[in-house]
C-alpha cells in the first residue's frame, strides 16, 4: 500500500467529516447529562461515541492545520496547539466517563453526582480534585483554540471559509452555556458539527498541495560553465 501525503490529507478530510457528524447524532435524545444513570448501557455507548469523535476530530484539524501551516503563521500555530489541547482533554474526560464514574456510582454516588455538575459548568457541593482542572482546560481549549484557529484558517482562503466562521462562532457561543439551561447544550453542539463536516468536506476536495509552476512558455536560462 502505497501511502501519501495527499492521501493522509484526505483521510483527515475524512476524519473531521466524520467527528461533526457523530457530535451532532450523540446529541439526539441525550437525556439532561445530571439525570443520566451513569451505570447504563446508553451512558457508555454515548461516551465511547465522544471517545471515538474526540480521536476523529484530533485527526482532522491536525490535517487541516498540516494543509495551510505555511499560510496560517503563527495564529495558525497557537490556535491548532490550544485546539488540540482542548480536545485531548475532551478525550480524557469521556474515557473517565465510560470508565470510571460507572464503576463510582455504587461506592461514592455523590462524588459522580458533583462530577457531572462540574461537566455542565455548575459549582460542584464537594471536592471533585484533578478533574476540576482538566475540565477547566477542557472549556478554555475548546472555547478560545476554536475561536483563533476559525480566524486563522478564513485568513488562509484555502478551505471554505463559511466553516471556518461557523466553528469560530459556535465554539465561543458554548461559553454562555454555563448561565444558559442545560436544554440548550445540545443545539448549541449541533453547529460545531457542522463546521467540522464542512471544513472535512472542503479539505477532502482541497488535499493537493499548492504547486507554484513555471508559465507555460517560459524559457530556462542555461547553466552556467
Amino acid at each position: 500500500m502505497n501511502v501519501t501525503s495527499n492521501g493522509l490529507v484526505k483521510a483527515s478530510g475524512a476524519a473531521a467529516a466524520t467527528a461533526g457528524a457523530i457530535f451532532i447524532a450523540v446529541q439526539v435524545n441525550h437525556p439532561a447529562i445530571t439525570a443520566f444513570d451513569t451505570e447504563t448501557t446508553e451512558w457508555v455507548l454515548r461516551s465511547c461515541a465522544k471517545i471515538l469523535m474526540a480521536v476523529l476530530a484530533l485527526a482532522g484539524i491536525t490535517g487541516i492545520y498540516l494543509r495551510q501551516h505555511r499560510q496560517a503563521g503563527v495564529l495558525g500555530l497557537v490556535g491548532y496547539g490550544v485546539f488540540a489541547v482542548g480536545y485531548l482533554t475532551i478525550l480524557a474526560v469521556e474515557v473517565i466517563a465510560a470508565t470510571v464514574l460507572p464503576a463510582l456510582l455504587d461506592t461514592d454516588p455523590g462524588y459522580v453526582q458533583d462530577v457531572l455538575v462540574a461537566a455542565t459548568g455548575g459549582t460542584p457541593s464537594g471536592d471533585i480534585g484533578g478533574l476540576q482542572v482538566v475540565l477547566n482546560v477542557s472549556g478554555a481549549g475548546y472555547i478560545l483554540g476554536g475561536l483563533i484557529f476559525g480566524i486563522a484558517l478564513f485568513r488562509t482562503r484555502i478551505l471554505a471559509r463559511w466553516a471556518s466562521v461557523l466553528l469560530a462562532v459556535s465554539t465561543t457561543a458554548t461559553a454562555a452555556l454555563a448561565v444558559l439551561p442545560d436544554a440548550f447544550n445540545r443545539p448549541f453542539a449541533v453547529p460545531e458539527g457542522i463546521a467540522l463536516i464542512g471544513l472535512g468536506v472542503s479539505l477532502w476536495r482541497n488535499s493537493g498541495d499548492s504547486v507554484v509552476t513555471e508559465p507555460a512558455g517560459a524559457v530556462l536560462e542555461p547553466a552556467a560553465s
